[in-house]
């Protein structure tokens, strides 16, 4: 396809607004063609903005959440080796957990977040390794550290298998997705265990980092504070920007859910090896089951295995962002359109996901504004004053749902948004930035105990 010029200008501008309002100190972004050539590159802002450093092609990146693309890439390619299958039960793999679900928990459920579990408390890496008595000066990277990622997963497994219906379960195993860092962190639990490779770090490094030369990408946390060449993390904490070079924050205690970091140069080979149907890593099968529709996810999306499709105009994309303190990543790419793009930058609560977006239409000329007219719906009088009420998850997503003038508002800390039904049973709330969908989960027993709010289902606690 031949790159607009306009619509690439458009989406710059909307770089540049986003990154403004957001305070963003830099980011980088990328459009590759079929073939892996890149098309587009470009480099905004500053890896480091107090010395006014610049982003190359190998600065480095926190990846996030882009994380689970690899663990769940992890499983199938443990998976083709016959060392597992992913529809075995998750207890056959980690006896720590015996499953109390009224069905059982299997690997397949833990790929597509439907294990049936509400958002819980992030278990990070530094008071775990703190109360083993674990030092990094002694013990080197924890990243790779056996102890902690052993007593990490005992923890996680064992948090999980403790959950009851009323106290942190939702539903049986497969009905709903509600994102969990929990089930990626016991997949790469499971890698480890069960691998050939002493821990999650190095299997991913020997099975797809290695084929795939991409020698600027690994879990480490000592490494990216002492590189030259890794940003900076940027974090707005009580409305006052700060940075810092800590990769340990807020870092989950197991590998699998988010501690890649990566460059743009060897993302472009990363999706090079998607958009070639796993060449170099794993079978075209493999990665065809990845991709497979799910179970619902956001508004109009399926999640796959570590990765989720939806729609942009007539093309398919599959994709997966990231968000951690001085991160925001996200990667897509669609072989309706034959294209994939990489959008990095180092600071928290940047929504690349629209940009990604944005660069997306450039590349196959749509137009701008990719909202889509939702039909107009009521909701029921019954349902209407049943949904309202005060909802918080572990993670500390907190919002109050209210009807105000014969509308239905979400209010947050810092925002009240109107709540737009488009069906009977499901609403979008409408953001700057992208919109989210909003669905009450009812039961017999419970009543209206939660919704599903974008990608999590939020526990009602008023």
């Amino acid at each position: 396809m031949i790159l607009s010029e306009e619509k690439l200008q458009q989406a710059e501008d909307l770089i540049r607004t986003i990154m403004e309002e957001c305070e963003a100190s830099g980011l980088t972004a990328c459009i590759l063609d079929q073939d892996g050539r890149t098309v587009y590159e470009k480099s905004f802002g500053f890896r480091d903005k107090e010395n006014l450093l610049p982003i190359d092609g190998d600065t480095l990146f926190g990846l996030a959440s882009v994380t689970k693309s690899f663990t769940a890439l992890a499983i199938m390619k443990m998976q083709e080796d016959g060392l597992l299958s992913v529809n075995d039960p998750l207890s056959c793999y980690l006896p720590e957990f015996t499953n109390h679900n009224t069905e059982t928990v299997r690997l397949a459920h833990l790929l597509s977040h439907s294990g049936g579990f509400f958002p819980q408390e992030r278990i990070t890496v530094m008071p775990v390794a703190s109360q083993l008595g674990l030092s990094e000066d002694r013990d080197h990277d924890l990243a790779r550290n056996e102890q902690l990622a052993a007593e990490g997963g005992r923890l996680v497994a064992e948090r999980l298998n403790s959950l009851q219906e009323g106290n942190g379960l939702i539903a049986e195993p497969g009905r709903y997705c509600s994102y969990c860092n929990d089930g990626f962190g016991l997949l790469s639990e499971v890698i480890r265990r069960y691998g050939d490779q002493p821990s999650y770090d190095e299997y991913v490094r020997k099975h797809i980092l290695q084929p795939l030369h991409m020698e600027r990408s690994f879990c480490d946390f000592i490494r990216p504070s002492e590189d030259d060449n890794a940003a900076v993390l940027y974090q707005k904490k009580d409305g006052v920007m700060t940075h810092h070079r800590d990769y340990h924050d807020d870092a989950f205690v197991l590998n699998g859910g988010g501690a890649m970091k990566s460059s743009l140069n060897d993302l472009k080979k990363y999706l090079t090896m998607y958009l070639h149907h796993g060449e170099g890593v794993c079978t075209k099968e493999s990665i065809a089951e990845m991709l497979k529709e799910r179970i619902p996810f956001g508004i109009d999306g399926y999640y796959g295995y570590g990765l989720y499709t939806q729609k942009i105009g007539p093309f398919g994309i599959f994709q997966h962002g990231g968000s951690l303190p001085g991160v925001s990543s996200n990667i897509l790419f669609s072989y309706d359109a034959a294209c994939a793009i990489i959008v990095l930058c180092n600071t928290s609560d940047v929504p690349v996901s629209r940009i990604s977006d944005a660069l997306f239409m450039a590349y196959t000329d749509l137009s701008e504004d990719i909202h889509k007219p939702y039909p107009e719906a009521a909701w029921s009088a019954e349902l209407c004053t049943n949904i309202q009420g005060e909802y918080q998850s572990g993670e500390g997503t907190s919002f109050a749902i209210r009807e105000e003038n014969g509308s239905l508002i979400l209010k947050s800390e810092d925002s009240e948004r109107t709540i737009q039904p488009i069906s009977d049973s499901l609403a979008i709330v409408r953001g700057k930035w992208s919109d989210t969908v909003l669905e009450p989960i009812t039961n017999e027993k419970r009543g209206l105990f939660a919704v599903r709010y974008g990608s999590r289902v939020i526990p009602k606690i008023l």
